[in-house]
């Protein structure tokens, strides 16, 4: 089964399922349906960066700061936290992520629930290389000032805006 077979569960404005389609079909058509974003730090706090490989079906070649991805039909979001952080990253007995807020991202061609989730992870790393075509663990400061320089995914870009608005608040942990 590639990618695009994969069956998603397509939901309305208030996250509620109301159909299924397999992933090509949500993407080309787009239907709503749930995503994860997964904030991975080491241990001295430095977050993991990457580059999506050249095949992914959505954003090729485009930078990240999360790892992460759809949530599967019938699948929970904390299921899909933990299965695409431990995939994405390839580190062995990953500790669940802790899940912090959900927000919806909408943009003219694509709509999905999001829920950001965070999590520690001993190094090496060893990324899935159908996702992950490079890779580095970056301070803030060192990511943002890349944020001119490199093509990043959107939503990774609107999470990441969000979830520094998120703890400023102070309504979650911090790095």
């Amino acid at each position: 089964m590639t990618p695009a077979d994969e069956i998603l569960d397509i939901v309305d404005e208030n996250d509620e399922v109301v159909g299924q389609a397999p992933r090509g079909e949500a993407t080309a058509r787009g239907l709503r349906h749930r995503c994860v974003f997964i904030e991975a730090r080491d241990a001295g706090g430095r977050l993991f960066v990457h580059r999506r490989t050249a095949t992914k079906l959505l954003f090729p070649s485009h930078y990240d700061m999360f790892v992460g991805g759809v949530v599967g039909a019938g699948e929970s979001y904390d299921e899909a936290a933990l299965r695409e952080a431990g995939e994405e990253l390839g580190v062995p007995d990953l500790p669940r992520p802790e899940p912090l807020f959900t927000f919806l991202y909408t943009s003219a061609e694509h709509s999905w629930w999001s829920y950001v989730y965070q999590v520690r992870c001993e190094l090496p790393v060893d990324p899935q290389v159908e996702e992950v075509a490079w890779h580095t663990f970056l301070t803030d400061a060192e990511l943002e000032q890349r944020f001119g320089d490199w093509i990043w995914v959107p939503d990774g870009l609107e999470t990441y805006r969000r979830l520094q608005e998120f703890r400023a608040r102070g309504t979650g942990a911090t790095a």
